[in-house]
Parts: C-alpha cells; sequence; structure tokens
C-alpha cells in the first residue's frame, strides 16, 4: 500500500496530504455536480484507505466544504456585490434569497454543499450549511446592531429554510425570481419590521376569533 497509495507519490507533509484528498473530492464534484463525494470514493481513488483519509479530514461534510471552498468565496464576493447599498433588512432578505436562488441553480457544488453539509438530502440545517448561510447574512449592508429584537441565528435558519425550498421543491409552478422576491418580502417582510429600532410591539400577532358558518365543507374524494 505505501508503495502503490497515493499514486506512488507519498504526500510529504499533513498540508499536502489535506490538499490531495480535497482536490481529488473536488474532481468528483466537476464530474458529478449532483451527488456529493464520499470518503470511500476518495480513498478509492487515491489507493488509500478510508481510515487514511479520515486521519486528515474529519468527516464527509468536512470533505465537502473544503472541495468547494473556492467556489465559496467567488459567491460571497458576488453576493456582497450584488446587494450592495441596501440597508433595509426586508428588502436585503428577499434579494438576497432571489439572487442565491439564481446561483444555486447555477452552481450545483454549492446546492450540495447547502442543501447536505455531506451528510444526509434532509439535513437543512447542518452545520456546514449554516455557516454558509450566516455568512450570506455577513455581507449584507445591514447594521444588524440596530435590530437587537432579531436573533440572527434564527434568521440564519429561516432564510436557509427558504432557500433551500425554493431550490429542491418549487412545487407545480416554480416561482420566478422576481415572484420569490415578492413572496418574501410580503411573509418576512413583517417579521423584519417588528425588529426595527423604536418599534417595541409584540412581533407574535394575537389570532383573531374566525367567524362561525353553516357551509359544509365537502372531503375531497
Amino acid at each position: 500500500m505505501r508503495r502503490h497509495g497515493w499514486g506512488g507519490r507519498l504526500p510529504s507533509t499533513d498540508d499536502e496530504a489535506v490538499e490531495r484528498i480535497v482536490a481529488t473530492a473536488r474532481e468528483l464534484i466537476v464530474e458529478r455536480p449532483d451527488v456529493p463525494p464520499s470518503i470511500s470514493e476518495v480513498a478509492e481513488r487515491l489507493s488509500i484507505t478510508r481510515q487514511t483519509v479520515y486521519r486528515y479530514v474529519p468527516s464527509a461534510s468536512a470533505l465537502l466544504a473544503g472541495a468547494v471552498q473556492l467556489g465559496v468565496d467567488d459567491f460571497l464576493d458576488a453576493v456582497s456585490s450584488h446587494l450592495r447599498g441596501i440597508t433595509d433588512p426586508a428588502g436585503a432578505i428577499a434579494e438576497l434569497i432571489a439572487f442565491a436562488h439564481e446561483e444555486l441553480r447555477r452552481r450545483p457544488d454549492l446546492g450540495l454543499l447547502l442543501s447536505t453539509g455531506g451528510t444526509s438530502p434532509t439535513d437543512f440545517t447542518s452545520e456546514v450549511a449554516m455557516s454558509l448561510n450566516r455568512a450570506m447574512l455577513d455581507q449584507l449592508d445591514v447594521d444588524w446592531s440596530a435590530y437587537e429584537s432579531i436573533d440572527l441565528d434564527e434568521l440564519t435558519e429561516v432564510v436557509l429554510r427558504w432557500l433551500l425550498s425554493f431550490v429542491f421543491s418549487p412545487g407545480e409552478r416554480p416561482r420566478t425570481t422576481q415572484e420569490i422576491r415578492v413572496f418574501v418580502r410580503r411573509w418576512l417582510g413583517p417579521a423584519l419590521a417588528a425588529g426595527a429600532p423604536g418599534d417595541h410591539t409584540d412581533p407574535v400577532p394575537t389570532p383573531r376569533r374566525r367567524r362561525r358558518t353553516t357551509t359544509t365543507r365537502r372531503i375531497p374524494s
């Protein structure tokens, strides 16, 4: 194994080993952008054991994050440039989700990072995905310190769940980018406005009683 593993050329340092493992994962993403690379696949391609990969990379999530990191940096720069000057939280979040939606459809590797974190298709709030989404919020020109009642951790999760639902579960008639902007502003905007400076109202609306009606509802057959 020592003679044939690593393509016959052993890494001289731990950093070199990590770089080669991550580069191999990147190759797999380029070849198959809709499927996250696995530890086993990387090990097989490098002719090393899975245990050797785990010695340098702690998890599949970390492997995926490393493989798309350069793309992530470019993506965050694009977010910052596109949303520069938007200081209103509702407008910024609506534009962020709309812009990110377009980019994720164009960039399958980023979609993998956000939707799976290298674990499962339902792990929408993985540590990797949450970190990237929080980084997107940090690119905004919104002065979040002025909105003390807005919990940024919860907002990060809400934005992530909404964004991924638009990308991976668009419905029978997917919304256009402009429709996404309008939808987000309509339903998320009031919650963000409730946290505006000087607004001390209860952000949770009081449920209104429904008037009773004699109309009979039919049960679908």
